[in-house]
């Protein structure tokens, strides 16, 4: 199979490498013969965002041979792309060809047209302007990939390993894909319904702004009785009048809100402290442990103790 990776100026060298990494490392443990190459608007040389200047870089002709082409990553101010990668894009899906679009590279597959009325994943930070362009696309943030078999999307940076590892394992089976993960030191099968793991950080507001005191007063209180009466109460508002300006000002509901913040709470808990699963649920307003695993599950698809194993900041002691 023939892999074309897309280079631009700018680039940074782990995007650019990861495909190469799992696609080669298909050859070199003999599974099959996987060649990838790279290919940018113009054949010549590229430079990384580390400053390194790549060379023998081949021309948008060089893709019309590959079975797949990928998008490693994109700018991080999400311009449009060339007509010439438009075209590269949108020729190749039409021939079949398999379109990766990894991280913000789900940016200019967007552009080509290519997920119209379909679900796909990017970087969570490009999520508010890539559904503002094409609001024809279902962005799903508690996915690391959606593979449709003719375009596969992940999101940010490292799940994009995920993303080609699952490219094997449909080709090759599992067997190919362990082995591949192995060489790499990776993990062999993160499944793409792992959610991203996001940041809700509070918008900056006026201090003089009621609602930003309300937000500042609740998240101070995560632990308590958040009811919308509660909250409406804090606010001086009548229910009625509290919901409607709560969702204009934060764009969400009182319960969904409180929900999000309270289970950011808790993932930085889990991150930070050596509090049981029971103490957390108690100091992030959930009750019960088994509230907490129930609406951490929903949120993040694993739950609080795998989460904690995985991003477990606290200093290991050692004697």
């Amino acid at each position: 199979m023939r892999i074309a990776v897309y280079a631009f100026h700018d680039v940074t060298m782990f995007h650019l490498a990861v495909p190469q990494m799992v696609f080669d490392e298909v050859s070199r443990q003999g599974l099959a013969e996987w060649t990838t190459l790279l290919f940018a608007d113009q054949a010549g040389h590229i430079r990384t965002a580390e400053g390194y200047q790549l060379g023998e870089i081949l021309g948008p002709e060089s893709a019309a041979e590959a079975d797949v082409i990928v998008v490693p990553s994109w700018f991080d101010d999400g311009r449009e792309p060339s007509e010439q990668l438009r075209n590269v894009l949108q020729q190749a899906h039409q021939r079949g060809v398999i379109i990766l679009g990894l991280c913000l590279g789900t940016i200019p597959v967007a552009d080509a047209g290519l997920l119209g009325g379909r679900s796909a994943v990017t970087h969570w930070a490009a999520f508010s302007s890539l559904s503002a362009r094409h609001p024809d696309v279902f962005l799903d943030q508690t996915v690391l990939y959606i593979d449709h078999g003719d375009v596969l999307t992940s999101a940010g940076t490292a799940s994009g390993l995920d993303a080609c590892l699952h490219l094997v394992r449909t080709r090759l089976g599992s067997a190919a894909a362990n082995q591949v993960a192995r060489s790499l030191v990776i993990a062999p099968h993160r499944e793409g319904g792992q959610a991203q793991y996001i940041e809700h950080p509070l918008p900056p507001r006026s201090s003089e702004d009621p609602m930003a005191r309300l937000l500042e007063w609740a998240l101070g209180h995560l632990g308590e009785d958040l009811s919308i009466e509660t909250l409406a109460n804090q606010a001086h508002m009548s229910r009625r009048t509290f919901i409607r300006a709560f969702r204009s000002s934060t764009g969400a509901t009182p319960s969904a809100w409180v929900r999000s913040q309270r289970l950011d709470a808790a993932r930085h808990l889990l991150e930070s402290s050596s509090l049981s699963i029971d103490q957390v649920a108690a100091e992030c307003g959930f009750g019960s442990a088994v509230t907490l695993r129930q609406n951490f599950a929903r949120a993040f698809s694993t739950t609080p103790t795998d989460y904690r194993r995985r991003f477990d900041a606290q200093p290991t002691l050692v004697p």
